[in-house]
């Protein structure tokens, strides 16, 4: 029984580990194009996403019920099997965070716990309905409808403005934006730290600590708003960075465009139980924001590459939590090999991170250059009404010189002073 108890006290805090990733890898979904848009200082935008994903925390328990009760049987888990979820979970994240993507900590967390489910109990015990009506579908939904509702979105809040007085209106868009902002922040604690505390609901219930079909408990709740906040306020800068300016360039207009659809999207989800991705949302709603402007382009290289990290999660964390699953299937040296595994594994992940730092001070530097794509978009596309971009006049050539010979008339040579001869 002690050695019980053991496991699953590992499983509780690396579960809270797993919330921490989720909240350093998400933060740029709350605040990237706040930061990038300068509506509010790096250090100022984490402090206030920290605080609101801890507050949202406590205003719904639906996703945590759909992970705990819904998605595999609860009934054959074993507290061993958690912990090898949480594995494929943690290093996705930490992988995708080394590499600046913004992957999804949801759907490596399920990845993660349906490879360890059907390792351990095979492929009855996942629930294939739930996986496809709760999980895959809004996979696929949720970015086309936020970035569909950004885009018209941005393109209503363009002709709006039209006649506003444009320092007046960008403050204001801003101090929507903030706003919005910190909706995105309520909704990611909402939708996000409850799927902490599913998993470690049903390792409680795998454990026989609570009983089944049971709600999570409060210091499950208070503990995963805690440890994602904690996550939130050390900011994920390298996916700041590539959701604030690296994916496309936002105005205030465009930002309070994204950030509202994107709230809007994540909170029904959240309401209706949903495991939404708060990263293929947000990422959706800048997309379309950033086609909304005109003149207005996406960095199709970076879009590309996230789509395929989106493509790779839910079976990359399978297959890691799979073997995961079956070392600690063989005992209670093979639960130390993993916890060894994924202690070094992150430590090397952090180490290789320090060799180009991404912090507050410099998560504004765009790292990624116009592809070819977007360049010919942009030549071909007229800027908006009333903006001059700086490449204007260097495309006008300069009048040509006319030599002062051509034009001047000859002048009477000049005698040379008395005194000089």
């Amino acid at each position: 029984m002690e050695g019980f108890s053991l496991i699953l006290a590992i499983v509780v805090v690396t579960a809270l580990a797993f919330d921490f990733t989720n909240g350093f890898h998400d933060t740029a979904n709350a605040m990237a194009t706040t930061i990038s848009t300068g509506a509010l200082k790096p250090k100022v935008a984490v402090v206030m996403s920290a605080t609101l994903n801890l507050v949202g925390a406590f205003l719904s328990v639906e996703v945590a019920n759909t992970i705990s009760k819904g998605l595999v049987d609860e009934t054959g888990i074993r507290p061993e099997v958690i912990f090898a979820a949480l594995v494929g979970a943690i290093l996705w994240n930490l992988v995708t965070w080394l590499v600046g993507l913004p992957s999804s900590s949801s759907h490596a967390l399920m990845g993660g716990l349906i490879g360890a489910t059907i390792a351990s109990a095979g492929t009855g015990a996942v629930h294939g309905d739930a996986l496809v009506t709760k999980v895959m579908i809004p996979a696929v939904a949720a970015p086309i409808v936020a970035g569909v509702a950004a885009l018209l979105a941005t393109r209503l809040s363009y002709t709006l403005g039209k006649k506003a007085d444009g320092k007046a209106a960008t403050k204001g868009y801003r101090a929507g934006q903030i706003a919005s902002a910190g909706l995105v922040s309520l909704a990611h604690g909402t939708n996000d730290a409850q799927k902490t505390m599913g998993i470690i609901t049903l390792a409680l219930v795998a454990g026989g600590a609570v009983a089944p079909d049971s709600d999570p408990p409060t210091w499950v709740i208070l503990s995963a708003g805690l440890a994602i906040a904690l996550g939130t306020y050390l900011g994920g800068w390298r996916i700041i960075r590539t959701m604030g300016s690296g994916l496309t360039d936002l105005q205030p207009q465009q930002g309070f465009a994204a950030q509202t659809s994107a709230a809007t999207v994540i909170l029904a989800s959240s309401h209706l139980g949903f495991s939404l991705s708060t990263t293929h949302a947000v990422s959706g709603s800048v997309m379309g924001a950033g086609l909304g402007r005109k003149g207005g382009v996406v960095r199709w290289s970076t879009a590309t590459r996230m789509l395929v990290a989106w493509v790779l999660t839910l079976p990359a964390a399978a297959v890691v939590g799979a073997l995961a699953e079956s070392v600690t299937d063989l005992g209670d040296w093979g639960t130390a090999v993993v916890a060894v595994f994924l202690i070094a594994s992150s430590a090397a992940i952090w180490k290789l991170s320090r060799r180009e730092v991404v912090d507050h001070s410099n998560v504004n530097d765009t790292e990624e250059p116009d592809g070819v794509v977007t360049t010919a978009i942009a030549a071909v596309t007229p800027p908006p009404a009333g903006v001059v971009t700086e490449d204007l006049t260097a495309t006008i050539p300069a009048p040509a010189t006319i030599p002062a010979q051509a034009t001047a008339p000859t002048a009477e040579p000049v005698s040379p002073p008395a005194a000089a001869v």
